[in-house]
């Protein structure tokens, strides 16, 4: 393996993103006060409980967390659950670092092209954060944080005491209304979601460690640098590095009119592929300051480093590479050559000639 550091890490996991059947909702949510007992949530199912960003290897989460989501024509409807004795909150003003608390997130790509997706952070005050990132920060991503999602909501509720430890804290809930008019904005169609269409999406909880011996919660500092312990990520998806902004491994959320389900796309699945050539190109360019057309030189980055992986190997019978010194894409068609999948330096994907949605 070269010495050279990675400026795009390769996510040590595999490619199994789960999937969730978004239900119809059984009316609009006017009532937001992260109360999910209610009625409205009652024929939403949970996620998997969320586990480590790195994946399986990794150790479960000291405490569980799971999300639901339901549709309409104007919005969606997002649920989460935290569960732990460790309800705390300090932020309170909008759009300030909110993951310096413990937080609940949200990441939503609508379009699955890995650019213009939207973040949304909230802690157990409800004080959120939410912008725009124009590209993933590996591939040199802006976040704006003007962006501000039009008819946005939240509720919170706490089962036990904010801000005081007591062992009789249970967890703490959030309901989160978004509307679709701005998610829209993200998406290449420029239309809001229909029945058998998909959003790639993500969540994400930040734990710190904390001192709850006393009366108030105090992070715990690190006696060899005097800072706070890293916090713990525990994710809906994990993305196989400490980063959530790897957004070809979110989830995928369906769009379904009533109890319908679905699975991944053929044009999804050959994204993955090219996605790992897009991670063997920027480790060459690391090494050697160009990038290459030389599919045995990606053969021979996967080798060194990723060995016998079935991550290191491209599961297409075909691709196509074309690259000058400083922009590479790799493209495939589909089994049937009517659909172009695409895939760039700069992480963006363009499916050419349509995506087959396919029940499942």
């Amino acid at each position: 393996m070269s010495d050279v550091k990675l400026s795009i890490p390769f996510p040590l996991i595999e490619f199994d993103p789960p999937v969730y059947n978004c239900k119809r909702a059984p009316f609009a949510l006017k009532d937001v006060d992260g109360n999910l007992g209610k009625e409205f949530w009652q024929n939403a199912d949970f996620t998997d409980a969320f586990s480590d960003i790195e994946g399986p290897s990794m150790p479960a989460p000291r405490y569980e967390t799971k999300a639901k989501m339901l549709w309409d024509d104007d919005n969606l409807y997002i649920g989460a659950i935290l569960y732990g004795d460790e309800i705390w909150a300090n932020q309170t003003e909008h759009d300030c670092v909110i993951f310096y608390d413990n937080d609940f997130e949200i990441f939503i790509d609508p379009d699955s092209d890995t650019q213009e997706y939207i973040e949304y952070e909230m802690n157990a005050l409800g004080t959120y954060w939410d912008l725009l990132l124009t590209k993933a920060y590996r591939d040199l991503g802006s976040p704006i944080n003007s962006l501000e999602i039009k008819g946005i909501k939240n509720g919170v509720k706490i089962a036990g005491k904010l801000n005081v430890p007591d062992p009789e804290n249970k967890f703490w809930s959030v309901e989160v209304v978004i509307p679709f008019e701005t998610i829209a904005e993200c998406d290449i169609s420029r239309k809001n979601p229909s029945a058998g269409s998909f959003y790639r999406m993500n969540f994400s909880r930040v734990q710190w460690k904390v001192d709850k011996s006393g009366s108030k919660y105090s992070k715990i500092l690190s006696n060899e640098t005097g800072k706070p312990l890293p916090e713990d990520n525990w994710v809906w998806s994990p993305t196989g590095v400490i980063n959530i902004h790897y957004p070809e491994l979110w989830g995928y959320v369906f769009f379904c009119e009533s109890d319908e389900t679905y699975k991944i796309p053929e044009t999804e699945k050959i994204k993955w592929e090219l996605r790992k050539v897009y991670y063997a190109e920027h480790a060459y360019f690391d090494e050697n300051g160009v990038y290459t057309a030389d599919k045995d030189k990606i053969s021979e980055i996967f080798s060194r480093y990723l060995g016998n992986s079935s991550m290191g190997r491209i599961s297409l019978d075909e691709y196509k590479l074309t690259a000058t010194d400083s922009f590479f894409e790799a493209a495939a068609y589909t089994r049937d050559k009517t659909s172009l999948v695409c895939l760039s330096s700069d992480g963006k994907t363009t499916v050419k000639g349509g995506t087959i949605m396919t029940k499942s």
